[in-house]
């Protein structure tokens, strides 16, 4: 059995990896954490989820969570990101991080961890995103930029605190790497007042925030005569849920390194 632990276990989203854990042939949830002084802690896991007693209690010693599984999925926030992936290298255990938002040196503590365990970090934890990752690189490829403009429109929920999203930002990078370019010398994130005639080559975003919106993505490629969009609709958080499981299933017994989702597919 595959033992995976869940931090953040009892927000929305660490709630329905649990469940995926707990519905996955071969897993065994070996527990979950929440934040010292979190409202959770104390209580039974299979409570929060409204399925009686499981005998799995949240706590808040992450490292003991790490120590006890074989791999750990984190969707929490990037500042405990970092900290758990010091973690995740301490006690070589594969770490699966779907959080998006990181800084420069959260993204470094990644990266430093992969050197002593198996790190898979993805903008989007679907299968769906992760091909359209990669057909939104083909495209890039093959389409002139002189002539095909991209512009990426991604819309999201009210209480999503990042912008653009880093689904938004992985289909940017995507096109970028398509056309052998860096993003950072092509983005425009975002336009105000007399901003002058589009730049050709930029890869231009645009961001939307209301109501409960679990996660649109739309990649546009636009030329004089013709349009073409490729995206992708999220109607629900599982999809990402199904997404992170699958990766720490595939990490597990992995050799050190930083992996992406295209990895865990097969795509790369």
């Amino acid at each position: 059995m595959t033992k995976i632990g869940i931090v953040g276990c009892a927000g929305r989203m660490g709630q329905m990896l649990v469940a995926e854990v707990l519905a996955g042939d071969g897993l065994e949830l070996s527990g979950g954490t929440e934040r010292p002084g979190g409202d959770a802690i104390g209580r039974d896991l299979g409570e929060i989820l409204g399925r009686g007693r499981l005998g799995l209690i949240v706590g808040g010693d992450a490292l003991a969570l790490f120590a006890a599984s074989d791999a750990v999925i984190d969707f929490t926030s990037p500042a405990a990101a970092a900290v758990h992936a010091q973690l995740a290298a301490e006690t070589r255990t594969a770490y699966v991080v779907g959080t998006t938002g990181l800084a420069a040196d959260q993204e470094a503590a990644l990266r430093q961890a992969a050197t002593r365990t198996a790190v898979v970090w993805a903008p989007n934890m679907s299968v769906g995103v992760n091909l359209l990752f990669s057909l939104v690189e083909q495209m890039a490829g093959l389409l002139d930029p002189a002539t095909y403009d991209i512009e990426i429109l991604e819309m999201h929920h009210r209480h999503k605190v990042d912008a653009p999203s880093g689904t938004a930002l992985g289909l940017g990078r995507a096109a970028a790497r398509g056309r052998g370019v860096e993003l950072d010398a092509v983005w425009q994130k975002s336009r105000d007042g007399q901003t002058g005639p589009r730049r050709a080559g930029d890869i231009g975003f645009a961001t939307l925030r209301g109501g409960d919106v679990v996660g649109d993505h739309k990649v546009v490629f636009a030329a004089d005569g013709e349009r073409i969009e490729i995206g992708h609709k999220a109607s629900s958080r599982q999809v990402f849920a199904k997404g992170a499981v699958r990766a720490a299933r595939w990490a597990c017994g992995r050799p050190p390194g930083l992996y992406a989702m295209k990895d865990v597919l097969g795509l790369a």
